[in-house]
């Protein structure tokens, strides 16, 4: 007999890759033909550091690729180490570069794709740069500091007809895809969503100045190459060498260079509730404040509130994001419904599903035999013996995803979604276009912050 589990787990992965989705659906963008004879697509690095790293750990083991260019302006330090580790993964060297301009005048004719991993300021100029130079482009969130960067991509995207992933890696999650598709969607076990919270606490300890050891100091850019590119922008006044490197080390401090820790953190999460309430909001509420870095320009805890009408009705959605205490469960979402309540996050340990104690257990029973959760815990009864008051509700029921739902990196999906889209055998899960739908609600939460004020959306707020 055929395990039931295993046939619900089997069909729905295998349709999820390609499932449509309603807000942020990415419309059929058409590939161009790879540059070579082969299936091999042909990769180009724009920025070396920490999440270049990242998307490169995940790349290295998806097969059918190879690296042909990187470039990074700290070429000494984290371009010599890249094009190291390339060779010494796979044989061969690659071309290396200080300057996207010129790499992707060199080298763009030879690549389908570009990684774009660079400080937010230069999301935009070097998509916009490689979309012109014929290569489809990943780049990571934000798209950009500034909702008119952001628009640029979207507009270059369209005008050269070329792909553009954003990192927005959670649209490509089987996890968050069971749970939106096939819990949320189809089963309905939350019922009417009406509040949705989410967060991201991060210690001291992960919030704290980047440093550079001083032995090594020599491979960081000098003042003349960190003026070139920017690192002193809107600033007046003669930054010197040693302010300069800071500011390249920790450009998420500044607010000519990011959009502080509600973008750099927030992001991934808000367009979550964009996405599970097939909504954009319609306004948006923040406070925030300099609670313990306060040499910093951003705020180092900022929380805010979206108010949305869905199809089902309205609702409302919290977000903080803290720089100085990872307490709490660190980063996830959760959907609070009539009906039942599911907590998600990337950490599989902190996914939980929630029946409300008034709903008949044989409804959830049913999923529970047919596949679609498996149960862990029974609440206590009402009135047990810690119960605080008379009238203490009973504690829910607790239930989890099915094994088998998980992921090989939280990047994979993604980055494997946006190899298939180039090959023409799937559509990009977050393109442009409808990744700037979800995050332009973001650029507008410091400045509620820092006004208290509430911000109404328009039309010309969330234009893409």
């Amino acid at each position: 007999m055929n395990d039931p589990i295993h046939i619900n787990r089997r069909s729905f992965l295998k349709s999820s890759a390609t499932a449509g989705l309603t807000l942020g659906m990415p419309t059929i963008l058409k590939s161009n033909p790879l540059k070579t004879a082969s299936d091999e697509i042909r990769i180009g690095l724009i920025g070396c550091g920490a999440q270049q790293e990242v998307l490169y750990d995940t790349m290295k083991n998806i097969p059918g690729i190879r690296f042909v260019a990187a470039c990074d302006i700290m070429m000494e330090g984290r371009l010599k180490k890249m094009v190291g580790r390339i060779r010494s993964a796979f044989g061969y060297r690659i071309n290396h570069y200080s300057d996207a301009e010129t790499m992707l005048e060199k080298e763009g004719k030879h690549m389908d794709a570009v990684f774009v991993a660079t400080p937010d300021f230069w999301h935009a100029p070097h998509t916009v740069m490689a979309l012109e130079a014929g290569c489809h482009v990943y780049c990571e969130k934000m798209m950009s500091d500034t909702l008119e960067g952001a628009r640029s991509m979207v507009a270059a995207m369209d005008r050269t007809g070329q792909l553009c992933q954003i990192g927005h890696q959670r649209r490509s999650n089987p996890r968050y895809l069971y749970v939106l598709n096939e819990l949320i969607r189809k089963q309905q076990i939350c019922g009417q969503i009406v509040n949705v919270n989410g967060q991201w606490n991060r210690s001291l300890g992960s919030s704290s100045e980047k440093t550079y050891p001083e032995k090594n100091i020599h491979h960081l850019p000098d003042a003349a190459t960190l003026r070139q590119y920017g690192f002193n922008r809107n600033i007046s006044r003669l930054l010197d060498e040693t302010e300069l490197r800071k500011r390249f080390l920790n450009w998420r401090f500044y607010k000519a260079l990011s959009g502080g820790p509600i973008s750099d953190l927030g992001a991934h999460q808000i367009d979550i509730f964009n996405w599970f309430l097939d909504a954009r909001p319609k306004s948006v509420q923040a406070s925030g404040g300099r609670s313990y870095f306060d040499d910093r320009e951003h705020f180092d805890n900022v929380m805010c509130l979206f108010d949305y009408d869905t199809p089902q009705g309205n609702a409302r959605a919290f977000y903080q994001v803290l720089t100085t205490t990872s307490a709490g469960g660190g980063y996830y979402e959760s959907f609070m419904g009539t009906q039942g309540t599911i907590n998600i996050s990337e950490r599989e340990a902190y996914t939980k599903i929630y029946k409300e104690s008034w709903v008949p257990s044989a409804e959830w029973r049913r999923l529970v035999d047919k596949g679609f959760l498996k149960k862990v815990s029974a609440g206590r009864p009402s009135g047990s013996p810690d119960a605080i008051a008379s009238y203490e509700s009973a504690p829910p029921d607790e239930y989890a995803i099915p094994g088998g739902i998980g992921l090989n990196s939280p990047y994979h999906h993604h980055i494997q979604n946006f190899f298939q889209a180039i090959r023409g055998q799937a559509k990009l899960n977050c393109d442009a276009c409808h990744a700037l739908e979800s995050e332009a609600p973001i650029y507008w939460v410091n400045q509620a912050a820092e006004t208290n004020e509430t911000i109404t959306f328009t039309d010309e707020h969330l234009r893409t």
